[in-house]
Order: C-alpha cells, then structure tokens, then sequence
C-alpha cells in the first residue's frame, strides 16, 4: 500500500460536507457491483459515473476520492473526454487500498475534514439533493438515503438495525470523517462489509437519520440505477426535473411539456446547446420572413413558426442543463439571438402591415412603430447585459434594487408574448400588435433606465 499526499495543500481546511468518497466498482457496504449496468453506462448523453461527479461538484464538492477497481483508465478517459472536471479528484485502486485493510480507512480519514459523503455510482440524485444533505449535517448524526423495502418482500436489508424500518438499499451516506478510522477498526472483527457493521452500530445507537429517496419534493430526488428499467425511469426523473431560471405561465404549462420531446432527440443527435439555440434562431428567423409577407394565412404560418422557435429556445437549455454544458458564453448567445429574433419579428410584421396599407396615407405608422419596437428592444438587451453584469458581482446597493432587477430580467426572458402574437395573428390584427410592441419595448428600456440609475448601483470599495 502505498501512502500518497493530500488532495490539497495541507494549509487548506475543508468545513462541513466538502468531500465524496465513491466506489464505482463495488456496492456500498462491499462486495462487486451486481446489475446490469455499470459506471460507464451512458443515461442522457452521460455516463453514470460522469453524473454522478459533475452533480457534486456543481453541488458544491470540492475533492473527490475514487476507490477504482480494473475500469479506472476508463473512467478517467470519461472524465477527460467529457465535461471539465475542476475538482481535485484522488484515484484510490482497491488492489492497493482493500476496504478489509484498516490502513486504508486510516489513509481516508487522513484525507478528509469534517464531513465525507459516501457513495457509488448506481445512484442518480440531483444537485439540490446534495445541497439539501450539504446543510443537514449535525456533529454525531449519519444521513442515509435510502429506499423503502417494498411490502411482503423478504430480501435481507441492511441489517439486522433496520428491522424496525428497513430499507432495500443504501444510497448515499454522510458521516463525520473522524469515524473513517472506526470504520476501518471493524475490519478485523469482521471480514467483510466494515461500512455495514459499522452503520448498524450507528443505528443502534440512534445516531442515525434515514432521509428517505424520492420525497415530496420535486427538486431534491435520487434513483437507484440497478436495470434497464431502472435506467428509463432515471432519464424521465432526469427530464421531469427540468426547469429555467426564469419562466413564465406558457414556458410552465406548455411550452416545457413540449420541448422535452425535441430534447430527448438533440441529446441522441448529441448536439451541443448553441446548435439548439442557432436552429431556434433560424426558425424564429423564418417566421419573420412570414410575417413580412403581409397576408393573413401567412401572418397565422409564421405566428405558428414563431411558437416553435419558442419552444426549441427551451431545448437549448435543457440540453445543457442535462449534459453539464452550461456556460456564460451559451447563455450570452441564447439572450443575444433571442432579441436578435424578436427584432427580426418586429421588422417582419411592420412591412407585412405597410404592403397591406401602402396606398393609403397612413403607410408610415407600421414603418415607425417598427423601428421604434426594434430600438427599444435593442437598449433593453444592452441594458439587461448591464444588469445582469451587476447581479453577477453582486453591487446591487440594496436587496430592493436586486429585487427590481430579478423581476425585469425574468419578464424579459419569458417566452410568453409569443402566444400574444399568435392570437393577434388569428385576430388579423397583427398591425395593432405593433403599437404594443412600440410601446412596451420603449417602457421596458426606460424601466431599465431607472433601475440601473447610479442610485442602485454600489460604488466599487476602494
């Protein structure tokens, strides 16, 4: 057994529930991994052990140990290949670190600070989850997550502790890092399953709280990853979870229910979320150019093309929300070439109202209420890049004008006046649409005026 340094330097002091340990080649409580899919089983364009890493990092996990067995190459092969891994990860391989070794519980204990989570890979959880057991942890309490064993079934639980409660598996388990050591004392009094005895001594002793998997709520979930069937209920789990930061009454209640079906075929295509965000942008681009033909069965196609685009705009999101591959970049771009696209729409409609009143007096007015819905819009992107350059260095003065912010930056975000266009299109009064447009594009870019006024902003500490 050879003793390796520490992940970090030995100055850095790791607080609360800052460390996983996972075992992607073995269960929980020891013993080789018995199912039909293993770590490197791809669920929505990841592979589990992937997840399973990238989920706790963006819960905020700030070192991982791995405890390998013969498919370590590959997993750090995944881990390069996908998604960047900015955690400091410590490869541990079970031949060298034998979990009936009680030097290897000692050289984890010497590891970690505080609290460690232990885990496999079987288990797919979400990062509110991890954020949630994040904030739990108490001094001399173990959380386990676990499932319920289902009624009438007679498969041996955990043990014999869980009698009164018992559960058909362990999950996820966080424990004080002081008891690694005690953990690994049990090895020579028993020869297998040290995590096990340890845990139903932990029970025993009332030490022990059982968060059960799969509560009320809808955020903090985990499923257990053990078959096919298993795998196809993690991806609907995985898609139902999905959600912006800012939605609105459309996005909520249709527009999400539909982009989850054009999700599931851009992550089998395996395109990347700027891909989804440029096909929303040619689509929207498009339905301008219907717009611009000036009919009414026209103005309905392009309306109806409008509402796609909408929904494709949710996919982009979705899409990097599944695979990890959010990035201030992408989401610059999704906000740039959505007012790229509603600028277009405006232009589109205003020269499909004028070719319907060209000979008249009046063939001015949709001109001018398109180029002033186009130059309000075109300030209120420059002053929500702003905005949201305040929010992200966090000098807002006040919690009010933060608030103020938020609540300007959801409506501009939402997707809902879509539907808005798509009734006036029905009504044939796309024109009158138009003076809406003017002035509430004019009105929301003063809003942001005021909102940004030097007042709200906190000056910079010297």
């Amino acid at each position: 057994m050879t003793i390796q340094k520490p992940i970090l330097d030995d100055g850095t002091e790791l607080q609360g529930l800052s460390t996983a340990l996972l075992f992607p080649s073995m269960e929980l409580f020891g013993g080789p991994v018995r199912k039909s899919v293993g770590p490197l089983t791809p669920i929505v364009g990841v592979s589990l052990f992937q997840r399973t890493v990238l989920t706790l990092q963006r819960a905020g996990i700030r070192q991982l140990i791995v405890l390998s067995g013969p498919e370590e190459d590959q997993l750090k092969q995944a881990l390069l290949k996908g998604p960047r891994v900015t955690v400091p990860v410590r490869w541990m391989p079970i031949r060298e670190f034998p979990l009936d070794d009680p030097r290897t519980w000692e050289s984890l204990a010497a590891e970690v600070r505080g609290f460690c989570l232990l885990s496999g890979v079987g288990t797919v959880f979400s990062r509110p989850l991890i954020e949630e057991l994040r904030r739990d942890v108490r001094v001399g309490q173990v959380i386990v997550l676990g499932h319920p064993m289902p009624e009438g079934d007679g498969s041996e639980t955990v043990g014999s502790a869980w009698r009164s409660d018992p559960i058909a598996s362990v999950d996820v388990m966080v424990m004080q890092a002081s008891e690694l050591s005690v953990v690994g004392g049990l090895t020579a009094e028993f020869e297998t399953g040290p995590i096990a005895r340890w845990l139903e001594r932990a029970a025993a002793e009332g030490r022990v709280h059982l968060l059960p998997a799969g509560g009320d709520d809808p955020s903090s979930w985990s499923q257990p990853v053990h078959t096919d069937a298993d795998l196809r209920q993690a991806e609907r789990r995985l898609y139902s979870s999905l959600k912006g930061e800012f939605e609105g009454f459309i996005d909520r209640y249709f527009n999400r229910k539909v982009s989850r079906w054009c999700t599931r075929v851009f992550v089998a295509l395996g395109w990347s979320p700027n891909a989804v965000t440029i096909m929303a942008t040619v689509i929207g681009l498009l339905a301008a150019g219907g717009f611009a033909l000036g009919t009414y069965a026209a103005g309905v196609g392009a309306a109806l093309l409008f509402q796609l685009a909408a929904i494709i705009d949710c996919s982009d999101g979705e899409v990097a929300r599944l695979t990890f591959t959010e990035s201030p970049f992408g989401a610059w771009l999704d906000l740039a070439l959505d007012n790229v696209v509603h600028m277009a729409i405006f232009s589109g409609i205003a020269v499909g109202a004028f070719q319907r009143t060209a000979a008249g007096e009046d063939a001015w007015i949709p001109l001018a209420l398109g180029a002033a819905a186009i130059s309000g819009n075109a300030c209120s992107f420059l002053l929500v890049n702003k905005a949201q350059s305040i929010k992200a260095a966090s000098e807002w003065k006040t919690p009010l004008h933060a608030a103020w912010s938020d609540f300007m930056l959801k409506n501009v975000a939402s997707r809902d006046f879509s539907v808005v266009v798509f009734a006036f299109a029905v009504l044939g009064k796309l024109a009158t649409f138009l003076w809406l447009a003017a002035i509430g594009s004019l009105v929301f870019a003063g809003v942001m005026v005021w909102i940004l006024r030097p007042a709200a902003v906190a000056r910079p500490s010297v």
